[in-house]
């Protein structure tokens, strides 16, 4: 008896990098080809990078981004960055002052 599944198969994308040569990538990516093209008016949205081509998508969702960048690049090594922000996510209380 064969079941199909309507669910997709995902395979698990391995990193090429460690944690901190990904960051430093991704973020010496950001700060120098990226940052300057977005940031006056889109604060607060996601950039999707991959650190291996320097392409990069924008979104005010991050899955949203990171499916276009895939699209291009179905083997993209992605770094995200918020725009205006050090931080993707907060967990917490957070201050508005």
């Amino acid at each position: 008896l064969f079941i199909k599944s309507r669910f997709k198969t995902m395979t698990a994308r391995q990193p090429k990098y460690s944690f901190e040569d990904f960051a430093r990538r991704g973020d010496s990516l950001y700060e120098t080809n990226i940052r300057q093209q977005v940031e006056a008016s889109n604060r607060g949205k996601i950039v999707a990078i991959d650190i291996d081509t320097g392409a990069w998508e924008m979104d005010t969702n991050e899955i949203i981004a990171s499916k276009r960048l895939r699209a291009k690049y179905p083997e993209a090594q992605i770094w995200f960055v918020r725009i205006g922000s050090r931080s993707i996510r907060r967990f917490g209380r957070t201050s508005y002052l």
